[in-house]
C-alpha cells in the first residue's frame, strides 16, 4: 500500500514540477530548446524540445537504479510515479494534443478536450513572455466548457 501511495503522491508531484519547469525553466533559462516546439510547423520528426523527455527520463533511470539495489526500495517506486507522469505527458502533449501520432485524433471526452483547449491557448504565444497555462494534466476549470 505504502509503494502505492509513494507513485501516486509522485505522480500527483510532477505536474507541480511540470508547471514550474515550463514556466521557469523552459520559458526562461533554456528558452532556446523549447522554442521550436512554439512555431506553427514543425520542420523534422524530432525538435530540440524533445531533449526534455531525456532530462526528465535521467531521475528515472538513477531512482530505478538504486530503487531495486538490495532488493525493492522506496526510491523505485518514486522513479516510477516520474516515468508514469512521463508516460501519461507523452500520450496527452505529443499524441493528443501536438498529434505526432494520429492515434486519438476524433476525441468526444471533455476532460481531454479541455486540455487541448487550455494548450492551445498556451501556444498562441509564439515567444517566451506572456505564456499561460504550463500545466499539463490539471487546467484550469474554463476551458472545461463547451
Amino acid at each position: 500500500m505504502i509503494s502505492f501511495l509513494i507513485t501516486l503522491g509522485v505522480f500527483l508531484l510532477m505536474e507541480g514540477v511540470t508547471w514550474l519547469t515550463h514556466k521557469y525553466v523552459m520559458h526562461g533559462l533554456m528558452w532556446y530548446f523549447h522554442a521550436d516546439h512554439h512555431q506553427p510547423k514543425y520542420e523534422h520528426v524530432f525538435e530540440r524540445n524533445d531533449i526534455f523527455f531525456v532530462i526528465f527520463a535521467i531521475p528515472s533511470i538513477v531512482l530505478f537504479y538504486y530503487g531495486v539495489e538490495g532488493g525493492i526500495n522506496y526510491l523505485f517506486f518514486i522513479g516510477l510515479g516520474i516515468t508514469l507522469y512521463g508516460f501519461c505527458y507523452f500520450m496527452i502533449h505529443d499524441v493528443l494534443i501536438h498529434q505526432r501520432f494520429k492515434w486519438f485524433k476524433n476525441t468526444k471526452n471533455k476532460y481531454l478536450i479541455g486540455l487541448r483547449k487550455a494548450h492551445k491557448v498556451h501556444h498562441k504565444h509564439l515567444g517566451k513572455e506572456e505564456g499561460e497555462c504550463f500545466g499539463m494534466l490539471f487546467v484550469p476549470f474554463k476551458y472545461y466548457k463547451i
